[in-house]
């Protein structure tokens, strides 16, 4: 019996330069958590389940909770985004998704707010986070959700410093106790940082990331995936791996923080 959910977006379209059998080999082998929608059908699996519907990332859309609903009466296939996982988890009355880099407040033409932020307000479900990602304006991002009641908390410190860079230092509304998680936790989110000093170092990579994000937008692409393929590139791969390392620690927190491990 599951009692948190992974989202799936960044595992289908973010990590280009990891390949299904590294995956594979570095996936916690006891989570089977990962959540999906293919063919109008939400799935729950293992790694092992959830890569032959990686194989086809070129025809999968990525499903937020807004689009949710259409997606599963229309028969669609997609990789579910964070809101999306809070939105399956409420359905099916779990307390906790997890994601990596969660969306925000920014520049991005199809989100200029992200439905993370909404979702986080109005869906009564946890999430863990590593952090908005770091072409987000995070001040304003982490202001609307405190402004709309939602609790941001760091696990191991007060303060959000970035995502794959050290691109911010904002307060946040305190640090988490460690007490466990429960259906009790709405409008919360907990952050769980890459460590600084594995973090990318050169800024100014930041800005050519962005810049491929909206050159996709303007080419009626994702901003997201192609943001990510950017930094891959611009850093041999290494921006793939410390997400994946990530979003793998996060779930292996979410396990115990529910006790489900």
């Amino acid at each position: 019996m599951h009692s948190f959910l992974i989202e799936s977006a960044l595992l289908t379209h973010g990590l280009v330069s990891i390949s299904n059998e590294e995956m594979l080999r570095r996936w916690p082998q006891e989570l089977d958590n990962i959540a999906w929608v293919d063919a109008g059908q939400v799935v729950i699996g293992s790694m092992a389940e959830f890569l032959p519907f990686r194989d086809r990332a070129s025809e999968l859309c990525r499903i937020s909770y807004d689009r949710l609903p259409a997606a599963l009466e229309e028969g669609l296939s997609g990789a579910l985004t964070a809101s999306g996982t809070m939105a399956v988890c409420q359905q099916m009355g779990l307390p906790l998704a997890v994601t990596c880099g969660m969306g925000g407040i920014g520049e991005i033409h199809s989100e200029a707010l992200c439905p993370d932020l909404p979702a986080l307000r109005d869906i009564p479900v946890a999430l863990l986070s590593t952090s908005p990602k770091d072409m987000l304006d995070i001040p304003a991002t982490i202001q609307w959700l405190t402004d709309s009641g939602v609790r941001v908390l760091g696990i191991g410190g007060d303060r959000c410093t970035g995502y794959l860079f050290q691109s911010a230092d904002v307060p946040l509304s305190g640090t988490w106790s460690g007490e466990m998680l429960s259906q009790e936790h709405v409008r919360l989110l907990l952050l769980h940082p890459i460590p600084a000093h594995k973090r990318v170092g050169d800024l100014s990579l930041l800005a050519e990331g962005i810049a491929a994000g909206k050159q996709a937008e303007a080419e009626g692409r994702e901003y997201h995936p192609a943001a990510n393929a950017a930094f891959d590139r611009l850093t041999d791969g290494y921006s793939s791996q410390i997400q994946f390392e990530s979003i793998c620690a996060n779930a292996l927190l979410a396990a115990r923080l529910t006790g489900e491990r």
